[in-house]
């Protein structure tokens, strides 16, 4: 594969309070070509297993997929907040109501690099504090947050209707690499 691709002009076409939309010029090989791009802060995701070894998921209405979907808890990272932990931390709290004092990061990922650069940086959350939740918007106060145990964890996965890609990492290192202790 060719190295000599190179951005050589980006035009905003789009500004939204969550991500914009670029129009950016590219250069290979002595020609240009034209590509739309959604530019993403980024977002953080959560794996919190509580001391009986559930983990947390959320129920929740996503519009773009118009249908309540199973998810871990999630958020976009703020501009105010560039650090992907202190995100995750804030939005693990507004999403389940719990803080946690154990914090890895498991995954680093791009949602799907071929429209946008969003990244995902999925945590796994552990020593749990339950808190009041403190949800952001209509869909969070809307959502139903549930602790399921490895045995659910299982056949909820197995199941056809299961379709989010970051809940589909984070609950496969669930049950992968925590062995209940």
């Amino acid at each position: 594969m060719s190295k000599s691709f190179s951005i050589v002009e980006r035009r905003t076409l789009l500004t939204s309070y969550v991500f914009s939309v670029e129009r950016r010029t590219i250069s290979h090989e002595g020609t240009t070509f034209e590509r739309d791009i959604a530019v993403h802060p980024g977002a953080v995701a959560m794996v919190a297993v509580n001391d009986r070894d559930e983990v947390g998921l959320v129920r929740q209405y996503r519009v773009a997929a118009d249908q309540v979907l199973w998810e871990i808890p999630a958020g976009t990272i703020d501009a105010s907040d560039a650090d992907p932990l202190f995100t995750a931390q804030r939005e693990l709290l507004e999403e389940m109501g719990v803080t946690a004092a154990t914090w890895r990061k498991i995954a680093e990922v791009y949602v799907s690099p071929g429209w946008t650069n969003q990244v995902m940086h999925i945590f796994e959350a552990r020593d749990l504090t339950f808190e009041d939740r403190v949800p952001d918007g209509p869909e969070e106060n809307a959502a139903e947050v549930l602790w399921l145990t490895r045995e659910q964890v299982r056949a909820l996965l197995s199941r056809d209707d299961i379709n989010d890609a970051t809940l589909t990492i984070g609950l496969r290192h669930y049950l992968a690499v925590n062995d209940g202790s």
